[in-house]
């Protein structure tokens, strides 16, 4: 008989823990002296109350490991439970949202998308600005562990192929995935603290720097404006592209390189691929951008740069309206948001690494047919891509494909234009941010869409978050009789 005891007791452990992070904003309304707090104190009681009972209720149930099935569902629940709690402050608090909309601006918090309902940003409460860059902190910890840990595990979306690169490469240095898991929020934490000195020192007040260092190391893209980070152009935007494009980077890479492998991240063939593919989009659209504006190289450049970065990486800071800058920008930023960032990162989307095995396995089957008779093996990083890592990446591409087409369809049902159905339905199976149009283009949001697309939104980005693979397999008979 199936135990949900096990998963009941994590989450309870980790809904309690989301708890105690509402006592941060609660602190900064109190500062703020808006008399907003007394939300975020009976959020944190109710929090807190809710997931020890839960986890007093299960842990009896405590074992060494957990099963498949029990895997796949605690992934999963974890990502609907955080949310469903992180909602309870803008349900309550001064935007007193409905629950659909507190829902889907929690989910795309936790899930680093950073598409937003709430419009007036620059007059909300700074506790509450606050608890949305919080949110998507946590989200982007969360997922370097579930892409470092579970994915890897439950060889999904050919996540397998980085199971030694994790535990047995580094296996003399660091034999526990704890150990591994310890390092890397040390990192996380370091890279966001060197983020908002960064911010700090080149102007940005210490609350924005605060919730921007927040959401661009977490690869989110909430802003305390509605301008998002158009309000702070200029040379601020080098700094966040930096920082963005180191926490779309593999964050094992980093552990390898304070343990004495400092050349680990620059042999990475997929930091790489991700350094090209930055320099070719950037390339391009600033080549674009000369001709719109020939006197302002500089300006094209930093514009070109940071929203390429943003948009590849999945953060969704916006600096400019990009949708006047024509129809070529327009589909380079779409499908520079299909591309994402790093495995085991904070970034979002298909990965680059999915891509390098795809196209290695085109190659070889070309050279397969160009001489029927030679011996050709697509190889990744130098080593031969095992079967079951092929047919999983494979899997994954049509998956999303197939999940972006029925996506766009069901919006379209809805009543939304072709434009943002479409944009809708990949940024937020990528987790990206902002989409396309002038209804949630840069320069809009997402409120202004019905209820059922909201919903239909925030299971995408559920889904996209957890690499589809995770979700779905809930969804089959055969998975739960196994």
């Amino acid at each position: 008989m199936f135990d949900i005891r096990p998963v009941g007791y994590v989450i309870g452990l980790l809904v309690a823990c989301l708890g105690l992070t509402m006592l941060p904003p609660l602190a900064v309304d109190i500062a703020e002296g808006r008399g907003h707090w007394p939300v975020f104190a009976e959020c944190a009681v109710l929090t807190l109350l809710s997931g020890t009972v839960l986890a007093l209720a299960c842990q009896n149930s405590k074992k060494e490991g957990l099963t498949l099935q029990q895997t796949f569902l605690l992934a999963t629940l974890v990502w609907i439970a955080l949310p469903l709690f992180g909602a309870l402050p803008f349900m309550l608090g001064a935007t007193e949202a409905r629950f659909v909309d507190a829902f889907f601006e929690a989910m795309s918090g936790m899930t680093t998308t950073g598409s937003t309902v709430f419009s007036g940003l620059d007059d909300l409460p700074k506790g509450l600005l606050l608890w949305r860059g919080i949110l998507q902190w946590l989200g982007g910890i969360g997922i370097i562990v579930v892409a470092m840990v579970f994915l890897p595990e439950l060889r999904v979306g050919g996540m397998q192929i980085f199971r030694s690169e994790a535990f047995e490469t580094m296996g003399k240095i660091l034999p526990r995935a704890t150990a591994i898991a310890g390092q890397i929020s040390v990192i996380y934490v370091g890279i966001t603290l060197a983020c908002a000195f960064t911010y700090l020192v080149m102007g940005m007040g210490t609350f924005d720097a605060s919730v921007h260092a927040l959401t661009t190391v977490s690869t989110g893209g909430f802003s305390t404006r509605d301008a998002s980070f158009g309000a702070f152009s200029g040379p601020m935007e080098y700094a966040a592209s930096f920082y963005m494009i180191l926490a779309a980077l593999p964050f094992v890479r980093y552990v390898q390189m304070i343990n004495g492998q400092g050349w680990a991240m620059f042999s990475d063939v997929q930091v790489r691929g991700f350094a090209w593919t930055i320099f070719a989009l950037t390339g391009m659209l600033f080549l674009v951008l000369l001709t719109i504006f020939p006197h302002h190289w500089e300006q094209s450049l930093r514009e070109a740069l940071f929203n390429i970065v943003s948009i590849l990486s999945g953060t969704g800071f916006a600096s400019v309206d990009y949708m006047a800058w024509g129809g070529f920008a327009i589909t380079l930023f779409f499908f520079a948001g299909l591309i994402g960032g790093c495995a085991g990162s904070t970034a979002c989307s298909v990965k680059i690494f999915r891509y390098q095995i795809l196209l290695s396995s085109l190659r070889a089957q070309f050279r397969r047919i160009h001489t029927p008779h030679g011996v050709f093996i697509a190889r990744y990083d130098g080593r031969p891509i095992p079967e079951d890592v092929l047919s999983s990446v494979m899997s994954f591409f049509v998956f999303f494909i197939v999940s972006l087409g029925v996506l766009t369809v069901a919006l379209a049902l809805t009543g939304l234009d072709f434009v943002t159905s479409l944009s809708g339905a990949a940024t937020a199976l990528a987790n990206i941010g902002p989409g396309l149009g002038d209804t949630i283009g840069p320069a809009g949001n997402f409120s202004t869409l019905n209820d059922t697309a909201k919903w239909l939104l925030a299971i995408a980005m559920l889904v996209g978050r957890l690499e589809l693979m995770v979700v779905y397999a809930l969804l089959t008979v055969n998975f739960w009789r196994a």
